[in-house]
């Protein structure tokens, strides 16, 4: 199998965490945004979106960080990521629904707006969106905090997937303009992905965001 990722992006990194976990060898290969890689005619093959990860299994194609997530555990039965029992796997698919369509919706939302705009592709951040999405984030943050409550993880008792995909925007989490105090479950739960090393050992420095790793091939068109 093969991996094509973007050094830096959080779903990457999401799904790499994932591989890691579960010690299945992929052979990553690196695309560049800022040379044009996922716009290349031979990358929209595989994905029509135009964005990463997309996971190469032999002539299956598959996009969609979460949908990958959940292929390479079937893939690997037995494993306490996405177990087979139907009300944990509810449970998780709940999770994987809400942090997509609520809380990593608007976290994504700021986190592009005050951090990446004026970062990587030096440009204002919009003040209507960042006013609106750290009102929605409140909510949300809220939602979670209280569900956080007493537990360590998002579904019951060790580490799913769910745990990977509701934080996987941790590394621009404390960057934003957005006051956590509030959230004292949230910020213990991000501290705790931290310290996981499978998740540890796929983050990026700030400043190779769009570069690829020495050693690493980069995708060709």
């Amino acid at each position: 199998m093969q991996l094509h990722v973007a050094n830096g992006s959080t779903n990457c990194r999401k799904v790499q965490a994932v591989l890691g976990r579960l010690g299945v060898e992929v052979e990553t290969i690196f695309l560049e945004y800022m040379k044009g890689d996922l716009r290349s005619a031979a990358f929209l093959r595989m994905n029509p979106t135009g964005k990463v990860p997309v996971l190469e299994d032999d002539d299956f194609f598959l996009w969609e960080s979460n949908a990958i997530n959940r292929y390479v555990c079937d893939r690997h039965p037995g494993n306490t990521l996405y177990p087979a029992d139907p009300r944990t796997r509810a449970d998780i698919e709940r999770w994987l629904s809400w942090e997509l369509a609520h809380f990593n919706d608007q976290l994504g939302i700021l986190s592009f707006q005050t951090v990446l705009k004026p970062t990587v592709f030096g440009e204002t951040p919009d003040d209507h969106l960042v006013a609106w999405s750290m009102e929605m984030l409140k909510g949300h943050a809220a939602v979670l905090d209280r569900h956080l409550d007493g537990r360590d993880h998002m579904v019951g008792d060790g580490l799913t997937i769910a745990d990977y995909a509701v934080a996987h925007l941790e590394q621009v989490k404390d960057l934003t303009p957005f006051d956590w105090s509030p959230y004292a479950n949230v910020d213990a739960f991000f501290e705790r992905m931290r310290a996981d090393p499978h998740w540890a050992a796929t983050a990026a420095a700030p400043d190779e965001f769009v570069r690829v790793p020495a050693g690493r091939r980069a995708f060709a068109a």
